[in-house]
């Protein structure tokens, strides 16, 4: 059984990104203790979380869709292309699956949508962290090509700080044209 689940739904900026993580069936010592809806985790929290799997014999894809994709697409479209991309990279690909959320992606094995999974069920939080721990890791390394933006502490979202320096800077590649507040600046609103 896989876990998927997607992080950056919401930014101005950044892919969206998709983990889709089969847990071992017999968990090393500690790790489900770690294991959490990323977001209710610390930084510190998750990247132990995201290190311990990555130590484990979890199976583990990722994926991803641009910028680009999601203004082609939309970002709800976009993310079921991350999550298919994900579960795609899987070896050996699983049975079945577990979604957060309340739409299947179109997965070739059955799935199951849980609403709030990343809270309940392991596999799908261990996808939630390793997308998160990526994501972000992601926004840090963008951050440093383009300062200004505060993309290391808000990950692209639309936080004050990022807004008053897209007023400021301008729309980088790395920003969603199709989303309300870029698509105002391109405007000349």
């Amino acid at each position: 059984m896989a876990g998927l689940d997607e992080v950056g739904r919401g930014p101005l900026a950044g892919p969206v990104v998709a983990a889709a993580v089969i847990l071992p069936a017999v968990l090393p010592d500690g790790l489900a203790a770690l294991l959490a809806d990323s977001k209710t985790l610390r930084p510190a929290a998750r990247d132990r979380a995201y290190a311990a799997l990555l130590e484990s014999e979890a199976v583990i894809g990722v994926g991803a869709a641009s910028v680009r994709e999601i203004l082609q697409l939309n970002i709800l479209h976009a993310s079921m292309l991350a999550m298919r991309r994900a579960h795609a990279r899987l070896d050996p690909a699983p049975d079945a699956a577990l979604v957060d959320g309340n739409r299947a992606p179109g997965l070739p094995c059955p799935t199951q949508c849980v609403v709030g999974g990343d809270g309940v069920e392991m596999c799908i939080a261990a996808a939630s962290i390793i997308a998160k721990v990526i994501r972000d890791r992601l926004m840090l390394r963008l951050d440093a090509r383009h300062p200004g933006y505060g993309w290391a502490s808000n990950a692209g979202y639309g936080a004050p700080a990022h807004l008053a320096a897209l007023r400021r800077l301008g729309v980088t590649a790395h920003h969603r044209a199709g989303f309300a507040p870029v698509a105002a600046l391109l405007a000349g609103n």
